[in-house]
């Protein structure tokens, strides 16, 4: 009976073994900030190619200040960065877009993360 009594006990404790909408809501809402962070790599990577300093710089800020910081989004951010400079690099007929294209794609990046991980306010010392 004892037995019975602590199965009882332990399985009220774990809860619903079911996805809830709010961990679907949940999981949808961190597969849409990794694709945003690598979309930001492949733009990042992109950019160094090229030799656009001041995007590949605004696009590192972007993953600073609204990334998590987990090592999730660094290595997937390290790693589409690699992989769009060598495809950059490995396409020579292809010619680098404009600074206005890099501009545009930042801004629109910025946006989405902006959205998706709002910065927290800073706080005073």
């Amino acid at each position: 009976m004892k037995r019975l009594t602590l199965f009882a006990a332990m399985s009220l404790l774990a809860g619903p073994a079911v996805a809830t909408p709010e961990s679907a809501a949940s999981a949808a809402s961190a597969a849409s900030t990794l694709a945003a962070i690598s979309d930001l790599g492949q733009l990042n990577g992109q950019a160094l190619a090229c030799g656009e300093m001041a995007i590949a710089g605004e696009a590192k800020q972007l993953v600073i200040r609204h990334a998590p910081k987990t090592r999730r989004y660094g290595e997937t951010f390290e790693e589409q960065t690699n992989t769009a400079f060598l495809a950059q690099g490995q396409t020579r007929h292809e010619p680098c877009p404009a600074a206005a294209t890099f501009s545009g794609r930042l801004d629109e990046l910025s946006k989405r993360l902006q959205a998706l991980l709002p910065t927290a306010p800073a706080t005073a010392r």
